[in-house]
């Protein structure tokens, strides 16, 4: 019999959509749920890493583990949100020894505790999970949706860095794999951004599809100019980091005449909607193909 094609990412939660969400779950067209309990606004995010998918078979499962916490604080990072702790959700390996000395590095390094979380044996690909929960700094949250015709679009960091670190990795080449291995949550970056930005996300999937998706969530058009954009690559290897991913900078909108309160490189601006969410270079940006990484889709 021959397997039912799977439904992608983006159809996947397209149909979460109908199910009951609580207001906290913002329509599931944002980083993290934000609750409010007792005057607290509390962030929560999970997010899940797979071999073969999101670490290459034989890595160092110390790198792993960082990987894991810190893109999980990247999207508390988001909200501008102070971490609480995580839940891990992990698969009994060989090498679990070495994936506790990634993970004590990570928390130690983000002063962030362990909460709890459930561990299991299973056969085949490790597949890894965690949970992270923030306490909000600032009120209102940041969200996607938020960006305003007028509004100018940064980027903190440089773009990059991660594809390259990866192709390092895969190749043996010995070249710098850090920026893929090891990335870095921008959660005092987020924490000073919280009272200026108009949206906020983390560049997860790829520049390109996360702007698409913050201007899709704003109901604006974002125009991009490549010239703009702060590459850590080669000339030629500028389109191809637009579109990779794993850079987990910040992407945010800011009012016109606003300095951000961080380092950041303006590389763009926010327009009323017009037929196309997204413009690269003053041309439209049909759809989410070929824009950067979704599950269930080739990049």
């Amino acid at each position: 019999m021959t397997p039912a094609p799977t439904m992608g990412e983006f159809a996947f939660i397209d149909a979460l959509r109908t199910l009951p969400l609580h207001p906290g779950a913002r329509g599931l067209a944002d980083d993290a749920a934000v609750v409010e309990i007792g005057g607290e606004s509390l962030v929560i995010t999970h997010d899940s890493m797979a071999e073969g998918v999101h670490f290459l078979p034989g890595a160092d499962m110390a790198d792993v583990a960082w990987k894991l916490v810190a893109s999980n604080l990247s999207d508390l990072a988001a909200k501008g949100a102070e971490p609480v702790g995580v839940l891990l959700g992990h698969v009994l390996g060989s090498d679990d020894a070495r994936f506790l000395e990634g993970l004590d590095e990570v928390l130690s390094h983000y002063n962030v505790p362990v909460l709890g979380g459930d561990t299991i044996a299973a056969a085949g690909p490790r597949t890894l999970g965690l949970t992270a929960i923030g306490r909000a700094t600032h009120r209102p949250v940041p969200s996607r949706a938020g960006a305003q015709a007028g509004d100018a679009l940064f980027v903190t960091g440089e773009i990059g860095a991660a594809m390259l670190g990866f192709e390092a990795l895969r190749d043996g080449s010995g070249a710098d794999s850090s920026a893929y291995r090891r990335p870095m949550a921008r959660l005092a970056e987020g924490i000073a951004l919280a009272p200026q930005v108009t949206a906020m996300m983390d560049v997860s999937d790829g520049l390109l599809l996360d702007a698409l998706r913050l201007a899709e969530a704003s109901k604006v058009t974002l125009s991009v100019e490549t010239a703009l954009v702060p590459f850590d690559v080669p000339a030629d290897r500028r389109r191809d980091a637009l579109r990779w991913g794993d850079d987990y900078e910040l992407l945010f909108t800011l009012p016109a005449g606003i300095e951000p309160a961080i380092p950041a490189t303006r590389i763009g601006n926010v327009d009323a909607r017009k037929k196309a969410a997204l413009l690269l270079d003053a041309v439209p940006m049909p759809g989410p193909e070929g824009l950067g990484y979704r599950h269930g889709n080739n990049k």
